[in-house]
């Protein structure tokens, strides 16, 4: 069941163009954004999380599909009559404008009468923690100050659902992570769908509920930031998302939805088949560098071990990252966190074994 405040988009296409020179920004893409969730578009630059985004606020209209606000098709709305709102990459505030007036400005053209106006202003001031700052010009307060203002104006008339578009890319690295936290924030306080688009990978991990990850106009993949992590279903999402392991293996059994496997670099291990991959024969299969460990000896119980030599290693602070090539020539990285024992650490040359838990293996579909 659709709730009141959810978005489904059921085969949106989007051509733009026409003959030769069309270009399929969306191909049937289907999806679920629940009410009051944080829902994350993820994906490259031209993969369609931008031209998706502009549907659902009716600056683009679907080529074929349709787009539901809580069972209700908002194909044909315009913008301005759709409880939607958006905030750019830009944040298009009038500079001649005071904090307060900027905020306050979308209910005035509502024509909301002033008290209303005013309060509202000063509940959305609090909340963005910006009270200091009312009568300052945007164009006298910092990058992330404005940010925190088109933010307080497009919660003002509090839409059912709020947009998102790349809004922290032009804010430095540390004000980037202040404001991946101030956002989620906002989002739990006021309880408001927020779909949110980004090519960040790990901006989409810290900040979602959920998140769909795109490429040439298809979702590929949607679910929690630990479920696309830990058990990516397709080689692109698998890369996409943080440092990952290539490895191939050979199917031994299946019982059910999993898999046993015979690794090419040696020793087994187990995992669940995603829906759709192969049954049979040759597959690829991805760890992630933090599973692994060095050991010495056979592989401890419940873990696959495999033989390689250390090639390079770069040092992190917190942990250090090995590169390694393997016994079957693939190569292998290994992030291992630093202690005390730094000085007994391999070095480049060194023949190492490294262990990880055979269910951190995940099968890919291609």
């Amino acid at each position: 069941m659709v709730h009141s405040s959810g978005i489904r988009a059921v085969g949106v296409t989007k051509i733009f163009g026409a003959g030769a020179d069309a270009v399929r920004a969306l191909d049937d893409v289907s999806v679920e954004i629940r009410e009051n969730e944080f829902f994350t578009l993820l994906g490259p630059s031209g993969c369609g999380k931008t031209t998706l985004l502009r549907l659902i606020a009716g600056f683009d209209h679907p080529t074929r599909g349709s787009i539901y606000l809580g069972g209700q098709d908002i194909a044909g709305l315009p913008p301005n009559k759709r409880p939607v709102n958006t905030v750019f990459q830009s944040y298009a505030l009038f500079p001649h404008l005071t904090v307060g007036q900027n905020i306050g400005f979308g209910l005035e053209m509502q024509g909301k009468p002033k008290a209303e106006v005013e309060e509202t202003v000063d509940r959305m001031l609090n909340l963005v923690r910006m009270e200091e700052l009312k009568k300052r010009r945007t164009s006298q307060i910092s990058g992330g100050q404005q940010q925190r203002v088109a933010l307080a104006r497009a919660l003002a008339p509090h839409p059912q659902v709020l947009l998102l578009d790349e809004p922290l890319s032009a804010l430095d690295f540390k004000l980037r992570k202040d404001m991946q936290i101030e956002l989620k924030r906002l989002q739990n306080e006021t309880g408001i769908t927020f779909i949110f688009v980004t090519h960040d990978q790990e901006e989409a991990l810290t900040m979602s509920d959920r998140l769909a990850v795109m490429r040439d106009g298809r979702i590929l993949q949607v679910g929690g930031p630990r479920d696309i992590y830990d058990h990516p279903a397709e080689r692109f999402v698998a890369d996409f998302i943080g440092d990952t392991n290539f490895l191939k293996a050979d199917i031994v059994s299946i019982e059910g939805e999993e898999v046993r496997l015979t690794l090419a670099a040696g020793g087994e291990a187990t995992a669940s088949l995603p829906e759709g991959a192969a049954r049979s024969g040759t597959v690829t299969v991805v760890v992630r560098p933090e599973r692994a460990r060095f050991v010495n000896g056979a592989a401890p119980a419940g873990e696959s071990v495999l033989d390689g030599t250390v090639e390079t290693f770069v040092y992190f602070g917190t942990d250090t990252q090995y590169h390694l090539r393997l016994a079957s020539g693939e190569g292998f990285t290994a992030r291992i966190q630093n202690d005390e024992r730094g000085a007994s650490a391999p070095s480049p040359g060194d023949a190492v074994k490294i262990a990880f838990p055979t269910h951190a293996v995940q099968v890919l579909k291609d």
